[in-house]
């Protein structure tokens, strides 16, 4: 069924779906209960929210949270909006197998530090602290709390690698960073305030050395350019010494892979 000019569906790369999209016959089943989809590994249930603003129906897929997001406006029953996203299981399904599958990090696993694998290994007689020994993350004491402590160490790690990055640029850019601080947002991966403090997600710590670097040189370049005009892409590529570009790209295809490990 082609999508209707009153429906807007998207496949997690913020580019709407073209409105002549078409999709397979709807699945078996009732679509006027909760719906659940499966796509390869990942399980998913139907997530409505009823919107004031909304002018049309919009349908997602969050790629970093695995999420099935529907969005209505106030004027269309649940039962006409559980129909529709019924009718497009087949698209939903097709982009839930695309989504990495969730990691947690235990004894045995791999954390792909500057995305490179780094094995975990765990040793009960070993202290609990977490270390980086010879390309694997060390740790021994309780089973059960290795995962908070080596999301911990993750946090610290990154902290100590973005604060050090982040004074190499602003001496070259010669500028005052105030303060730097890391967190976990959904939806940017660094951000600068008029304060001059700046702010990374951690999970730049999983993702290569270069476009790390590339993050770091671009929130640098907003203590210079609160904008994003052709000055502020210039300064970017002169702190960085290389064309950004790729680091953009890497972020955009497989930055959101970064939100599944240890979320």
């Amino acid at each position: 069924m082609p999508a209707s000019s009153n429906t807007t569906l998207s496949n997690g790369k913020s580019e709407p779906l073209p409105p002549r999209f078409v999709f397979g016959a709807s699945a078996a089943g009732d679509p006027h209960n909760d719906l659940t989809f499966r796509g390869g590994n990942t399980e998913a249930a139907l997530k409505v929210t009823v919107s004031p603003r909304a002018r049309v129906m919009r349908l997602r897929v969050d790629p970093r949270t695995a999420q099935v997001l529907l969005t209505i406006p106030k004027r269309v029953s649940r039962a006409k909006a559980l129909a529709w996203a019924n009718e497009h299981r087949p698209w939903i399904e097709k982009q839930l197998a695309a989504i990495a599958p969730a990691s947690r990090l235990e004894p045995g696993d791999s954390i792909p530090l500057y995305d490179r694998p780094h094995p975990i290994v765990w040793d009960k007689e070993r202290s609990r602290l977490v270390r980086l020994e010879d390309g694997a993350i060390v740790t021994g004491g309780p089973r059960d709390t290795v995962e908070p402590r080596i999301v911990r160490w993750l946090h610290r790690h990154a902290l100590d690698i973005l604060s050090a990055e982040t004074a190499e640029y602003a001496v070259k850019a010669g500028v005052v960073v105030t303060r730097v601080a890391i967190g976990d947002p959904r939806s940017r991966w660094g951000s600068c305030s008029s304060s001059g403090a700046i702010r990374y997600s951690w999970r730049l710590i999983l993702a290569p050395d270069f476009v790390r670097r590339a993050t770091v040189a671009h929130e640098v370049a907003h203590r210079v350019h609160m904008n994003h005009g052709p000055h502020f892409h210039a300064l970017v590529e002169d702190l960085l010494g290389c064309d950004p570009t790729p680091a953009r790209s890497w972020l955009r295809s497989r930055g959101a892979s970064l939100h599944r490990i240890a979320g």
